[in-house]
């Protein structure tokens, strides 16, 4: 099942204000100044909470196809129990999926509205030494979020056709719990393979362009 995650007060404010739609964006940052958080911090903690939930996520596919290669080493008998556990695995997969869409959805808004911010002041800043470095700095930060977020996209959309084959390979054992399903899975479960080996290693790229990006934000 989903691991439960302690949430300090502050990720529980965070809760509530996330549910607002964007034409309360300004109360939501408000909010968040309040409690002595600006956007580059949002989109910090954002980003580095999307590398969680794709290592969440790995560890997730990771245990689904352990679960599909042990089908061949199990009785008959045993069948059912491990349909159950891979309907678990499947409904994890799902879920982390659906909170790296959310997620990647959040940290593009929230570095629209940073990038929109940082633009407005490079304007009021009269000494040109200085508005020249700081839109440099911005057009180097804009840059290096392109980097990120195409590899966010890549290792988003790499998760499809893996939870796809994932739930075939779920509703095909519901459906054939007797011993004659296992050969009909063995070729699926080698596409599924290889299938979750990509998709670990555009997360784990994706990972990685996340950090580089990080080192973009100031502390």
């Amino acid at each position: 099942m989903r691991r439960n995650r302690n949430m300090p007060l502050n990720l529980a404010v965070v809760g509530l204000v996330i549910g607002w739609t964007m034409a309360c964006s300004s109360a939501y940052y408000s909010t968040w100044e309040m409690l002595g958080k600006e956007k580059r911090d949002l989109l910090r903690s954002n980003v580095e909470a999307v590398q969680e939930d794709q290592r969440d996520a790995a560890d997730g596919f990771e245990d689904a196809l352990d679960r599909l290669r042990g089908l061949y080493a199990i009785d008959a008998g045993d069948l059912e129990k491990t349909y159950d556990k891979l309907k678990d695995d499947l409904d994890d997969a799902e879920g982390r999926a659906e909170d790296i869409h959310e997620r990647i959805g959040k940290i593009d808004s929230i570095a629209n509205d940073l990038f929109e911010e940082w633009d407005g002041e490079i304007g009021e800043i009269s000494n040109p030494s200085y508005r020249s470095k700081s839109r440099e700095k911005l057009d180097e930060t804009k840059n290096k979020y392109a980097d990120l977020a195409a590899s966010l996209e890549k290792s988003e959309a790499s998760m499809v056709p893996v939870l796809t084959q994932l739930k075939d390979n779920v509703l095909y054992l519901k459906h054939n719990l007797n011993a004659a399903a296992i050969g009909g899975l063995s070729a699926e479960v080698d596409n599924i393979e290889a299938d979750i080996e990509n998709l670990l290693a555009d997360m784990r790229a994706s990972i990685a362009e996340a950090d580089r990006f990080l080192t973009t934000l100031p502390e």
